[in-house]
């Protein structure tokens, strides 16, 4: 498998994107909506509505690569926020990989039953 965190900071992209993009326009789409350099050597991710699979994109000094992965069993729980980008941990990233939150909730019965 492939550590998408070696490569450098990952970043996910909340909510839907339409997976029939292509390099250039997703790379657009990190610049002008979210502000961010395409360009920088930082991996970006996007996910379209089935949640099922992903693309990566990264410039690694020489040209981009588009990495694409469908998952045969399971979806991921991918953030819904379409206006949002978020820079991941590496463990936020293994999180997302293995189909869980990258944002663990506390479960507030079980908080109040505590004390």
């Amino acid at each position: 498998m492939i550590n998408l965190y070696d490569l450098g900071q990952v970043y996910i992209v909340c909510g839907k994107t339409d997976m029939r993009k292509g390099i250039d326009t997703l790379a657009y789409l990190v610049k002008e909506k979210f502000e961010l350099d395409p360009f920088s050597g930082k991996v970006f991710l996007f996910c379209g509505g089935k949640q099922d699979r992903f693309k990566a994109l990264y410039w690694d000094g020489q040209g981009y690569w588009l990495l694409y992965k469908r998952f045969e069993n399971g979806k991921m729980n991918w953030p819904k926020n379409q206006d949002e980008v978020k820079a991941l941990t590496s463990e936020q990233v293994d999180w997302l990989m293995q189909g869980f939150s990258i944002e663990p909730k506390i479960n507030d019965a079980k908080a109040r039953n505590f004390y």
